[in-house]
This record gives structure tokens, C-alpha cells and sequence, in this order.
């Protein structure tokens, strides 16, 4: 039997999950690449277990996320961030199995203490190839960006420390997109692989989306793999739970300024979805329109005090009330990670629906988690 949970809440839906899961997995087995989990998308760890029977192991982005991946997910454990703090550096090398570095400067100081502890090194590299259309927020290739290394920059005395190279500029692309950038780092970097043991591709593939070219995918990474002799990488977080959550949430009334009808849910998009903000974007809703092409257009709210919590302009067939309940779609990556109690907002609690179809409660939470971040 169901539980019954107070809105609003995050629901991650098993059957989706699997399919997605699956999809990655046979990849992975027609090529002999390795897929990761990137949990800076995703971090629900109560779903590791199912997760870690598919895939190789997770990718991390400082010491929490390596003792997470480490201790709830098992498989390789790998670490990139643009620098790394000294005082830290040694408690992730306890969790960690990859060490990728993003300058000639940081392995100097940290690859011998690393290849000391029996550590695989790597550094990631830009190879100066931008595919991004409309988010230049999203784009480690972009002018001015810290992430990786360029080829100018590349200090060749480094290269005998290496066990591979690691290239992350994808977001939410296709395989054409990594076609192009895939080229542009051989182009620039590809006579260091030789003697390597591995290469990267990094995360932003959406290959579990409908539209998304497979094929195209095992091209590039069989390529890599018969020309260098490497082990390829993939190291995706959308695209492992794409589709695979939703976010439910209630009305909790309706206000109008002039002739925009406004519903304020008990949902926000600054605490609850932030990237709704930040990319920015309109999250799919169910049931629902875009504005004007059904009977009634609402704008829905925040309940937050920030003029700017806005998820979006959403028609509907019937007018919404309050206690209507709404369900967000697409909402298991980049929101659990970054939600926040701006306002004292509570966080939503996290549901999981089995494949059998019964929602269990993961996670509630409550003051002592507002107070306790103050």
C-alpha cells in the first residue's frame, strides 16, 4: 500500500529509472566503455544499489561526493574539481580511485601523493570547441572559462605522470554535438594518448533521450578505443534519470494582478528548482498547455518573498483552485542536489516508486534540518 505524503514532494519512478539504466547499460556492452553516475545530478543514494547493478561507478566533484559515491555505491570512484583544497586532499584519496586534476600546476603538487596511495591520474583539457546554444552558463568552453586545460597552456612535463585525459563541454546534447568536440580534442591533444590508459568524455549526453543518435555514440568511443587502446569513459547525470522524477506539487491560492491570474503553490522555484532560475527553463507540467492554448492560463508562483520565484506561464482546461494538486515532470536531476530553505522554506520530502507501483517515503524533512544549515 501507497503512503500517503503531504505535498510538496520529490517521486523518483522506478520502472523509468530501469529503462533508462537499461539503455546506458547496453552501451556500455556494445562498446566496453565504462558509464558513471554523476552525482552532481543526481545523489538519491537510497537508489545506488539498483543504480550500481548497471553502471561502473560514480563520478565526484569534491571529498563529500567521493565518500558518498565510495561508501553507498561502490565501483570506481572518480574526483576532478578546478582545485583542491590541501587539508582535504588526503581524505580524498581515501575514497577515491580516478584523481582528475584541471592544471599542469595541480598535479605537480598532488600526483605523486596520489600515485603514492596506488591512484589513477588524470587531467582534464579544453579543447577550445564550443557547441552551446543559449547557455553560455552551461559552457566550459567559452571564453574565459577555468575549466580544463588548453592546449597552450599544457606543460608536456606532465604528461609521464598521466594515466589519461578527461574533456567535459557537453549539456544536455546530442551525439553529433560530441562527434565535433570529440574530433577538436583529438585534433589538439590525441598524440598524448598514446601509452595512456584512459580517456573521458565527460557528462552532457542526453543518450537516454528519444531523439538522441546511439549509434553515432558507439562510433566515437570505438574509435578512441581501437585507435588508442584506451578504456573510454562516460560520465552522465541527466541522463540516468531523464524522465524518471517528478515534483508534486499544491495550489495554494489563486491572486490576480490585471490579466495575469497567478497561482502561489506550496512548491518554488528558488528553493525547490532552482535551475528553473539559473538555465533558466519552463519544466514540464503535466496536464497543462503552453499560454493560451487551453481555457484557462495561469502563472505559477512561489510562495517565497522573492519577486523573481516564478516557475513559469501554464494553460489548463479547467480553472485551478486551491488544493488542486500539480506534478512537475522531469524532476529527478539538478533539483534534490540543489534545493535550499531560502525564506525558512521547507524542503520537499523524497518518495520512490517501486515497480510494483507503491510509493514508499524516503525522507521527510523538518525545522531541525532549516536550523541546522543557519
Amino acid at each position: 500500500m501507497s503512503e500517503v505524503l503531504n505535498t510538496p514532494y520529490f517521486l523518483v519512478d522506478e520502472k523509468r529509472l530501469v529503462h533508462n539504466l537499461e539503455i546506458l547499460k547496453s552501451v556500455a556492452d556494445d562498446t566496453g566503455c565504462k558509464i558513471l553516475l554523476a552525482q552532481k545530478a543526481f545523489s538519491m543514494y537510497s537508489a545506488y544499489p539498483l543504480i550500481s547493478q548497471y553502471l561502473s561507478g560514480t563520478t565526484a566533484s569534491g571529498l563529500y561526493e567521493a565518500r558518498l559515491g565510495h561508501e553507498k555505491f561502490g565501483g570506481e570512484t572518480h574526483v576532478y574539481s578546478p582545485a583542491y583544497k590541501d587539508t582535504e586532499f588526503d581524505k580524498i584519496l581515501k575514497y577515491a580511485d580516478h584523481i582528475v586534476f584541471n592544471s599542469c600546476r595541480q598535479i605537480k603538487l598532488y600526483a605523486d601523493r596520489a600515485k603514492s596511495r596506488g591512484k589513477s591520474i588524470g587531467l582534464r583539457v579544453n579543447p577550445e570547441c564550443s557547441t552551446q546554444d543559449g547557455h553560455a552558463i552551461y559552457d566550459p568552453c567559452a571564453p574565459g572559462s577555468r575549466l580544463g586545460c588548453t592546449r597552450s597552456q599544457l606543460d608536456e612535463d606532465v604528461i609521464p605522470l598521466l594515466d589519461g585525459l578527461h574533456f567535459h563541454t557537453l549539456c544536455e546534447q546530442n551525439s553529433d554535438d560530441l562527434e565535433k568536440t570529440a574530433a577538436a580534442f583529438e585534433e589538439k591533444f590525441g598524440q598524448y594518448l598514446s601509452g595512456m590508459k584512459w580517456v573521458n568524455f565527460g557528462g552532457g549526453h542526453h543518450i537516454t533521450r528519444d531523439d538522441y543518435d546511439i549509434e553515432r555514440l558507439k562510433r566515437v568511443i570505438i574509435h578512441f578505443r581501437d585507435k588508442y587502446g584506451v578504456q573510454v569513459y562516460l560520465e552522465p547525470g541527466e541522463a540516468v534519470v531523464l524522465n524518471a522524477g517528478y515534483l508534486m506539487a499544491s495550489v495554494l491560492e489563486i491572486v490576480r494582478n490585471g490579466d495575469t491570474q497567478i497561482a502561489i503553490l506550496d512548491a518554488s522555484a528558488a528553493c525547490h528548482m532552482p535551475d528553473v532560475i539559473e538555465m533558466p527553463y519552463t519544466p514540464p507540467l503535466k496536464n497543462s498547455g503552453k499560454p493560451g492554448e487551453r481555457a484557462h492560463t495561469y502563472r505559477l508562483a512561489g510562495a517565497t518573498c522573492l519577486a523573481g520565484d516564478v516557475i513559469g506561464d501554464y494553460s489548463f482546461d479547467e480553472p485551478l483552485k486551491a488544493g488542486d494538486i500539480l506534478t512537475f515532470e522531469d524532476m529527478a536531476l539538478y533539483t534534490m542536489v540543489k534545493t535550499n530553505t531560502f525564506n525558512g522554506t521547507p524542503l520537499p520530502a523524497i518518495a520512490y516508486r517501486n515497480g510494483d507501483g507503491e510509493i514508499v517515503k524516503i525522507r521527510e524533512f523538518g525545522y531541525s534540518d532549516f536550523i541546522s544549515r543557519i
